[in-house]
Parts: C-alpha cells; sequence; structure tokens
C-alpha cells in the first residue's frame, strides 16, 4: 500500500493573452486582445506585463500612477488603458489569482511514516504525508491531500478532493464532505461543554454522544474548534466559509453560504440560516436563531433571536441603525449631563417660585 511519494510541484505563472483571460471570467476586451499578460497584482504593486483590478471610483486616483498594462473594470468606470469589463470586477480577479498562481499540491502518493489501522478505505490518487494517522474503519475519498501530522478518528470519513493541512484533528464519527479545506491546527469532533452540577457542588461531564457532519465545499481557517452533538449531530452545511480561530459548539448548525469571521463564538445548539454573516468577535448565547441573509457587526453580542435580513450590532445586540445613533452621542454625554443638571436647577427654581407665589396669592 506504501509507495514514496513524488516531490510537491509549483506552477510558474505563464502568459495569457487578455482575450483569453476576458474568456475566463466571463468578461468583454476593451483594447488590444492579443496583448500577454504575464501575472496578477495589485493596484500599487502591478508591474508593466500585469493585470489589475479597480473596484470602485474612489481608487482612480491611484490608477494614473500604476504600471499594470491592463485592468479589471465594471461597465461603470472609465479605462486608460486595455481592459477586461465585467459585472464583479474583485470576483474575476480571484479567478485571475487562482489562474496564475496555483497552491502547490503534492502528487498522490504515501510517504512514510504513516499509520494506518484496520478497514480503513482508501480512494484513488489519495496523498498521505508524513506522520499521517488513520484509525480504524475510516474511508478517505478520491484525491484527498492529507498533511503532516493530520489525525483522523475511528469510523470518520473525508469525501473527494478535500484537503486537511498540517496537524488538523479529526475525532471519531465525523464526516467531512467533498471539496473541503480545513487548515492547520483546527479541531472538529472534540467534546461539547457540557456539565451538570451535583448536590456535591462539583461539575460532572455530561457525554457527548453525537457526531459532526461538514458538507461540501466548506473552507475552515486555522485553529478553528468545532464541538461534536451531545445527541444528534453539529451540522455544517454546504458553501459556508470559517475564519481562523473561531468556536462552534455542540448541536450548532450552521446554514449554507454563511461567513463567520474571526474569533467568532456560537454557543450550544443555535440555529444560523443561510447567507448569515458574523463579523469578528461576535458571541452568540445558547439556543439562539439567526434568520437568514442577517448581518451581525464586529464584537457583538446575542442574546435573543435575529430576524432574517436585520443587520444588528452592539453588546447586547441592538438593530444598527440605533447603535450608529448611540455610538455618535456617546462623546457629548459630560456636555448633555451638565445640560440636564442645568435644566433641573432651573425646574428646581421655577417650582419653587411657583408655590411661593401660589402661597402669597392664598394668603393674600
Amino acid at each position: 500500500m506504501e509507495q514514496e511519494a513524488e516531490r510537491t510541484t509549483t506552477s510558474i505563472p505563464a502568459g495569457h493573452t487578455l482575450g483569453e483571460l476576458a474568456s475566463l471570467v466571463g468578461g468583454s476586451v476593451e483594447g488590444d486582445p492579443a496583448l500577454v499578460i504575464t501575472g496578477v497584482a495589485g493596484l500599487q504593486e502591478a508591474q508593466p506585463g500585469e493585470i489589475t483590478f479597480v473596484a470602485q471610483q474612489k481608487y482612480l486616483r491611484v490608477l494614473n500612477t500604476s504600471k499594470a498594462s491592463a485592468l479589471i473594470l465594471d461597465r461603470t468606470i472609465s479605462a486608460d488603458r486595455p481592459a477586461i469589463r465585467v459585472d464583479q470586477p474583485y470576483r474575476a480577479f480571484a479567478t485571475l489569482l487562482t489562474c496564475f498562481y496555483p497552491r502547490p499540491r503534492p502528487h498522490a502518493g504515501i510517504m512514510a511514516p504513516v499509520i494506518i489501522g484496520k478497514r480503513v478505505r482508501l480512494g484513488q490518487e489519495v496523498t498521505l504525508l508524513p506522520f499521517v494517522t488513520l484509525s480504524d474503519d475510516v474511508t478517505i475519498g478520491d484525491r484527498v491531500v492529507l498533511y503532516p501530522g493530520v489525525f483522523v478518528g475511528p469510523g470518520s470519513s473525508v469525501g473527494d478532493d478535500t484537503v486537511l493541512y498540517a496537524n488538523v484533528t479529526i475525532y471519531d464519527r465525523v464526516t467531512i464532505g467533498r471539496q473541503v479545506i480545513i487548515h492547520a491546527g483546527s479541531v472538529i469532533g472534540a467534546d461539547g461543554f457540557g456539565y451538570v452540577q451535583g448536590p456535591d457542588g462539583h461539575h460532572h461531564k455530561i457525554p457527548q454522544v453525537g457526531g459532526v457532519r461538514i458538507e461540501d465545499d466548506v473552507e475552515i481557517g486555522a485553529s478553528v474548534c468545532i464541538d461534536r452533538a451531545t445527541l444528534g449531530e453539529t451540522l455544517i452545511r454546504r458553501g459556508t466559509k470559517i475564519d481562523n480561530l473561531v468556536h462552534i459548539a455542540h448541536n450548532v448548525e450552521v446554514g449554507e453560504d454563511n461567513l463567520l469571521l474571526a474569533q467568532v463564538g456560537i454557543s450550544g445548539s443555535c440555529r444560523l440560516g443561510t447567507h448569515v454573516t458574523l463579523a469578528g468577535q461576535v458571541g452568540v448565547i445558547d439556543h439562539v436563531h439567526i434568520g437568514d441573509h442577517a448581518t451581525v457587526i464586529a464584537q457583538a453580542g446575542i442574546a435573543k433571536d435575529v430576524e432574517p435580513r436585520a443587520v444588528v450590532a452592539g453588546s447586547v445586540a441592538m438593530p444598527h441603525h440605533l447603535w450608529r445613533r448611540v455610538q455618535a452621542s456617546t462623546p457629548r454625554l459630560p456636555e448633555l449631563l451638565r445640560t440636564v443638571a442645568a435644566l433641573e436647577r432651573r425646574i428646581a427654581a421655577l417650582e419653587t417660585n411657583r408655590i411661593r407665589a401660589a402661597n402669597e396669592t392664598e394668603h393674600g
């Protein structure tokens, strides 16, 4: 079963014509379609022969000093050199980066030392780099790449074309779909944080006997922790992208195409709809439901359900427009307090005068 894996290869960027690149991104050419492009770079870093992109009008002032030979633009921004016109310049830029600079990928094979348990099923063209451990009853799909130090626990499976980077730990009974990327140091399937306090005051562990399921086309950043369910499964649905240092607790369900940014923490049994965005350092209390297309601004604390398409901010979170007013008012609080105190003194004086006048009238 074992064979020496070939050396990792890298692709050297080759030239492509502007017309070829336009076809690749579904755009139209403005200028010479035969112009040869040798690379992709940022607006200020680009050199002759390279292509860059302009996503917004405000960056046009930088364009005057850019050395780029060609541009990626939307259909409204004017160009002073050859260009590819597309509806989404940033997306086209990302596509061309993949074209010119594909991530190095090791050739298929098994490079010792690798530990392979009993009843392990390996697909075709699998790459197992040194110090990978596959426990009993593991299933590895076709073209899977496991980098050094990856551990896959008993009964777990990894789908076709998935890549697990160095030192990823997959506990038992975890199901990972196709075309999933998990970056270095992430832990999938550790026990959920479940304890019950006994009459002695000690915390007694609740066994976590469920699993984790990660659907297709999910990307998980470095040092992410996704806990196994107490019962049932923790679920990450198709297309979701998870940034570094995110924690997802037991029995959480994350919907399709979510964006979970750095240091997000989601407590147990939460439900996130589709296309939810949680910005950096958002915290979500347990058993909360966040509706489809909702956006939570960075560092918000979510303590109750969030309606679909809502934009919320603050800790505890409030409607975003109200949060903005609160933040704008904060620097004026000392002045407002002084004003309120002065008004209170004036009202007290007026009330005193009113009472004195009423007494004088009564005893006239």
